[in-house]
């Protein structure tokens, strides 16, 4: 898998990032905590957590998530990861079926010719079926 080319002011942006959720450590911090923390304006804030969550896979750092408990931090708890995957999981099933419910159902009630509107239902019907599946494991 590619990941989009950084900038290196999102890398040095995610190394102050870095640096402040390790400081943190155990707890999190909330997002104005997290720009006070970087003197860091919301977009430079947000752009570095993309590339710090890119970085961390690269160089085997423990994920960032983002909880409304601790707000943003590292993660090793396996069931902290697995909670917040599955929460991660089921918005995008409920965004792929609003797409479905509200876009293509209509774009194939209105031309029911259309091949990619056919393919497209197909694919997204996959995709909507393994996101339900892996949000429902284990519960």
């Amino acid at each position: 898998m590619t990941v989009r080319k950084r900038s290196p002011a999102a890398e040095r942006h995610a190394e102050l990032i870095q640096i402040a959720l390790m400081e943190a450590v155990p707890s999190g911090l909330v997002i104005k905590r997290l720009m006070g923390a970087c003197e860091l304006s919301l977009y430079q804030t947000s752009s570095g957590l993309r590339a710090l969550r890119d970085l961390s896979g690269e160089r085997g750092w423990p994920p960032l998530i983002w909880t409304r408990e601790e707000g943003y931090h590292f993660c090793a708890s396996e069931a902290e990861l697995e909670a917040w995957e599955r929460a991660w999981i089921s918005e995008r099933l409920t965004a792929f079926r609003r797409m479905i419910t509200g876009t293509l159902a209509p774009h194939l009630a209105l031309c029911p010719n259309s091949r990619w509107a056919s393919y497209l239902n197909t694919q997204i019907k996959a995709v909507e079926a393994s996101l339900a599946m892996a949000a429902s494991q284990g519960r």
